[in-house]
C-alpha cells in the first residue's frame, strides 16, 4: 500500500501531462482554425512582383503573417517548407496566373475565391466584372469616364472594401448587392448579377450546384457519399474531388438532366431532387461555330449528319429515337434543330439519328487548331514505359501522379484551368489524361483532378542507365555478410515503405546529380535538415535520405546551383509483388476485339484453361501461387507464363487441377487449386485482390486480356489486350444501355461507341485496374451483348464482392 506522498507524487505527472495535452489541443484547434480560412494548392507557385518573405518554422506562422499584413490585402501565401520560407502576397489565382513548382504550397483566402455574395455583398471579394446588362466595370481608381463625385468611392477613401482593379463590390453597403461604375458615358453606375450564396437553385442541369439539399423529390433520405450502404456505388468522393460530392448533399456527377443522390432507403436506389432553377443569368459559354475544343462541349455549329453520313434527329422530337437529351431537360447545351452537340460529358459532339436501326453516333467535327480531333491515331508507346532526360519525348501510358492522383485530361479545363492544350502543343501528344512534358519541364507531369492539388509530376520512372562492368572477385575474396540490420538503420540500397529507414549509398537524385553534403551550407545553404538538427536519420555524408519522412521517399540537396533538392530513384526491398510486372504493358486502350497484341508477358497473372487434350477453352487469373480465378470452367489443367495459345514456349507452366470451387449462389466464379504451386518469377506473377466490397469509381482505366475471338481484327494465337473506362452501374442500366440487367455483384466496362470489348474464350479472364502503380483484379470476364457493340458494355463479376468468400476458401483448403 502506498503512502499519501507516494500517491500524490504518482498523481503530479499525470496531472501535468492532463496539462500538457489540452495546452497541445489548444494548439492544433488554433491551427486547424487559423488554416481553414485557406485553399491549399500542392505544388503551385504565384509570379508576384509585390510581396514579403519572412523565414518562419510553421505553416501555421506564414498564415498568421499573411492575416497581420499592413502592407497591402494579403490574399494568399506560399510556404516552401523544405526551406522555411513564406511568401505573403496580395494576388490569388483569380487574379494572376498560377504556375507550376514543385515543393511550394499555395494558401489562398477562401473569401477571395469565393463568387457569390452572403445577404447584401459587402463582403465580397470575387473578381465578376461586368453589370446586370453586361456592361464592363471601370477601375475604381480610374475618373473615367465615370468620375466618382467628390471621390466618395475610390480606394483611398475605402481601403477595407478591396476596391483594387475593377471587380464589383458594395463600399457602401447598397441594399441591392455588389456593383461598379461602368466603361459606358451613357451609364454611370449599375448592379452586378452574382449569385446569393445561399440561395438553393442549379443553373442548366445542376452541373456546378453546391447546395445543402439532401432530400429527394419522392422525400427519400440522401445517403452520404462516402457511405457503400444500403447502395454500394462507384461515385466516391475522394476518387472524384472534381464532383464536390459532399456529405449527402444532391449532386450531379454524371451528366443527367439534373442533381440526384442515392437513398438510404433499401428499396430505392436513387430519385432525382427537386432543386428549382436560378433566376439569374446562367454562366456564359464562348461559343465555338466552326470547330470544336477539348470534348466539344462549347460547340454551337450547324453540322447535323453523323462520321457515318447519317442524318442527325432534332433533339426536341421522340422519333424514331426516345430519349431525355431535350432542350427542357438541358437548357444550356444548345440542343437547337438536329445540330450535333455534347450535352453529357461524351468525348465528341454526338447526336441521335434519323436511322432507327442506330439510335446514336458521333460527329465529325472539326477541331479547333492544328492537331485532329479526339480520335486522331495515337503512336505506339514506348517499349518501356520509362523516360530519358526530362521526359519531353516520353510516350507512356502512365496517368497517375506521384502521390497517386488521377489526372485531369489536357482537353478539359475542369477542375484547373489552363493552356496546355493539344492545339497550344501539337507536337507533345497531348492525348487524354496521359502523363507528359510539353513545356520542358524535369520529368512528365499532369494537372490532377483533385480542385485542390493543380498539378503533380507523374508516377513514372527514369529509365535506368547501363551499370558499369565491375570485376568478379574471387570467391576466396568474398566480404563477410554483414549483420543484419535493425528497422532503424537500414543499409541495404533499397527502402522500405518511403525510406524513412533507409541508410544505403545512394548519392545520386534521379536526374542524376550528385547530392550535396547534409553538413554543407554550398551551394545551397539550408537550416531545416542537418546532422545537428537530424541526429539520428543517417546524415552524416551526402547520401540519399528521408529526415522528413516525405511520402514521396528519400531526398537530397543538390550540387546544381539551379535545383535546391530533388527525389533519388531507390528500388523498394519488396522485390517482385503482385500486380506489378517485370515488362510492362503497352496498355493499349480504347481501341480481345479491336486491341492491340500485348507485349509478351507483361500481364503474368494470365493464365489458359485448356481440356486434356491442350486447346484453349477460356481465360482465368493467377491470385496466389497456387489458386486461380475463372468463371465456371470445364477445363482439365492450366497453362501459365505463356503469350502464344500455343503454349509452346520455355517460360510455360503446367499444373493440374485438384479441386473447382464454384461460387456462392448462381455467381459467375469460380476457384481452381492447382496441383502444385507456380513458380512465381518475371513471367509468372499474381495479380491484386482489391479491398472487400470496393467500387471502382467511374472512368478509371481498366484492361482486360485474352485469346478469345478477335471478329478479324488481328493477333489470332497472341495474348491480346483492351483498355476501357468502367462505367458505373447506374448509367450501364439505363434502358438504352443494358436496361437493369446488371447485378450489384456485377460490373460494366468499355466504350460507350463500342469497338472494343471481350469476347468469346475471354470469359473467365482478368479485367485489372491500375492504381498507385500497381494492377489489381477488380473483374472477371463474365457476359455481354455481342461483342464490342454501341451501348453494349461488356460485364464483369466484381471481385471485391467476393473477397471474404475467396480468402476462406483459399484458408480451408490449403
Amino acid at each position: 500500500m502506498s503512502t499519501p506522498e507516494m500517491t500524490h507524487l504518482k498523481q503530479g505527472p499525470v496531472i501535468f501531462s492532463v496539462i500538457l495535452s489540452i495546452c497541445y489541443l489548444f494548439v492544433l484547434l488554433v491551427s486547424a482554425v487559423v488554416l481553414d480560412e485557406y485553399a491549399k494548392t500542392e505544388g503551385a507557385w504565384i509570379l508576384s512582383l509585390v510581396k514579403r518573405e519572412y523565414s518562419v518554422g510553421t505553416v501555421l506562422e506564414c498564415a498568421v503573417k499573411c492575416n497581420i499584413e499592413t502592407a497591402f490585402t494579403c490574399r494568399s501565401f506560399m510556404y516552401i517548407e523544405k526551406d522555411q520560407e513564406c511568401l505573403t502576397i496580395p494576388a490569388n489565382g483569380k487574379i494572376e496566373s498560377v504556375l507550376r513548382r514543385t515543393s511550394t504550397s499555395l494558401y489562398e483566402k477562401k473569401e477571395y475565391l469565393m463568387e457569390c455574395v452572403n445577404g447584401i455583398g459587402m463582403d465580397y471579394r470575387g473578381t465578376t466584372s461586368k453589370t446586370n446588362s453586361g456592361k464592363t466595370c471601370q477601375r475604381w481608381a480610374s475618373t473615367y469616364p465615370q468620375r466618382p463625385k467628390y471621390a466618395l468611392m475610390t480606394p483611398s477613401t475605402h481601403p477595407k472594401a478591396d476596391l483594387e482593379s475593377n471587380f464589383c463590390r458594395n463600399p457602401d453597403g447598397d441594399s441591392k448587392g455588389p456593383w461598379c461604375y461602368t466603361t459606358d458615358p451613357g451609364t454611370r453606375w449599375e448592379t452586378c448579377n452574382i449569385q446569393n450564396c445561399s440561395e438553393e437553385c442549379m443553373h442548366c442541369s445542376g452541373k456546378n450546384y453546391r447546395g445543402k439539399i439532401s432530400t429527394t423529390e419522392n422525400g427519400y433520405t440522401c445517403q452520404h457519399w462516402n457511405a457503400q450502404k444500403p447502395h454500394n456505388h462507384g461515385y466516391i468522393p475522394s476518387a472524384l474531388l472534381e464532383k464536390y460530392l459532399e456529405e449527402n448533399y444532391c449532386r450531379n456527377p454524371d451528366g443527367d438532366p439534373r442533381p440526384w443522390c442515392f437513398t438510404t432507403s433499401p428499396s430505392k436506389r436513387w430519385d432525382f431532387c427537386s432543386i428549382p432553377r436560378c433566376t439569374s443569368e446562367p454562366p456564359r459559354v464562348v461559343e465555338e461555330l466552326t470547330c470544336a475544343t477539348g470534348d466539344g462541349s462549347a460547340y454551337r455549329g450547324t453540322i447535323g449528319v453523323t462520321a457515318s453520313g447519317k442524318a442527325c434527329q432534332v433533339w426536341a422530337t421522340q422519333t424514331p429515337q426516345q430519349h431525355n437529351r431535350t432542350p427542357d431537360n438541358y437548357p444550356c447545351k444548345g440542343l437547337e434543330l438536329n445540330y450535333c452537340r455534347n450535352p453529357d460529358h461524351e468525348k465528341m459532339p454526338w447526336c441521335f439519328t434519323t436511322d432507327p436501326e442506330t439510335r446514336w453516333e458521333y460527329c465529325k467535327v472539326p477541331s479547333c487548331g492544328d492537331v485532329p480531333g479526339p480520335d486522331y491515331a495515337a503512336p505506339p508507346p514506348a517499349e518501356e514505359d520509362c523516360y530519358v532526360d526530362d521526359g519531353t519525348d516520353y510516350r507512356g501510358m502512365v496517368t497517375e501522379t506521384i502521390s497517386g492522383k488521377r489526372c485531369q485530361s489536357w482537353s478539359s479545363m475542369t477542375p484547373h484551368s489552363h493552356n496546355k492544350t493539344p492545339q497550344v502543343f501539337p507536337k507533345a501528344d497531348l492525348r487524354r489524361n496521359l502523363c507528359r512534358n510539353p513545356d520542358g519541364d524535369r520529368a512528365p507531369w499532369c494537372y490532377t483532378t483533385d480542385p485542390s492539388v493543380r498539378w503533380e509530376f507523374c508516377s513514372v520512372n527514369r529509365c535506368p542507365t547501363a551499370p558499369k562492368p565491375t570485376p568478379k572477385p574471387d570467391k576466396h575474396d568474398q566480404p563477410k555478410p554483414k549483420p543484419s540490420q535493425t528497422p532503424s538503420d537500414d543499409s541495404r540500397d533499397c527502402k522500405v515503405g518511403n525510406g524513412g529507414t533507409y541508410r544505403g549509398p545512394t548519392s545520386m537524385t534521379v536526374l542524376g546529380v550528385t547530392c550535396q553534403s547534409w553538413s554543407a551550407q554550398s551551394p545551397h545553404q539550408h537550416t531545416s535538415f542537418t546532422p545537428e538538427s537530424h541526429p539520428d536519420k543517417g546524415m552524416e555524408s551526402n547520401n540519399c535520405r528521408n529526415p522528413d519522412n516525405d511520402a514521396n521517399g528519400p531526398w537530397c540537396y543538390t550540387t546544381d546551383r539551379n535545383q535546391k533538392w530533388d527525389y533519388c530513384q531507390i528500388p523498394d526491398c519488396a522485390g517482385l509483388k503482385c500486380g506489378q510486372p517485370v515488362s510492362k504493358p503497352r496498355r493499349c486502350f480504347g481501341r480481345i476485339v479491336g486491341g492491340c497484341v500485348s507485349k509478351p508477358h507483361s500481364w503474368p497473372w494470365q493464365i489458359s484453361l485448356r481440356t486434356n487434350t491442350g486447346i484453349h477453352f477460356c481465360g482465368g487469373t493467377l491470385i496466389a501461387p497456387q489458386w486461380s480465378s475463372p468463371h465456371q470452367p470445364s477445363a482439365y489443367m492450366v497453362v501459365l507464363g505463356t503469350h502464344k495459345e500455343g503454349g509452346n514456349e520455355p517460360s510455360k507452366q503446367e499444373r493440374n487441377l485438384v479441386k473447382l470451387i464454384l461460387g456462392p449462389g448462381e455467381t459467375d466464379i469460380a476457384l481452381l487449386k492447382l496441383e502444385s504451386p507456380a513458380i512465381i518469377n518475371d513471367k509468372v506473377l499474381p495479380a491484386c485482390l482489391p479491398e472487400k466490397d470496393y467500387v471502382v469509381p467511374p472512368g478509371t482505366e481498366c484492361y482486360v486480356t485474352g485469346w478469345g475471338e478477335t471478329q478479324g481484327t488481328g493477333g489470332e494465337g497472341l495474348l491480346k489486350e483492351t483498355g476501357f473506362p468502367v462505367i458505373e452501374n447506374k448509367v450501364c442500366n439505363r434502358p438504352a444501355y443494358l436496361d437493369n440487367r446488371v447485378k450489384e455483384h456485377e460490373m460494366c466496362a468499355g466504350n460507350i461507341e463500342g469497338g472494343a470489348d471481350s469476347c468469346q474464350g475471354d470469359s473467365g479472364g482478368p479485367l485489372v485496374c491500375h492504381a498507385q502503380n500497381t494492377f489489381v483484379l477488380q473483374g472477371v470476364t463474365s457476359w455481354g451483348l455481342g461483342c464490342a457493340n454501341a451501348m453494349k458494355p461488356g460485364v464483369y463479376v466484381r471481385v471485391s464482392k467476393f473477397t471474404d468468400w475467396i480468402n476462406s476458401q483459399i484458408k480451408m483448403n490449403s
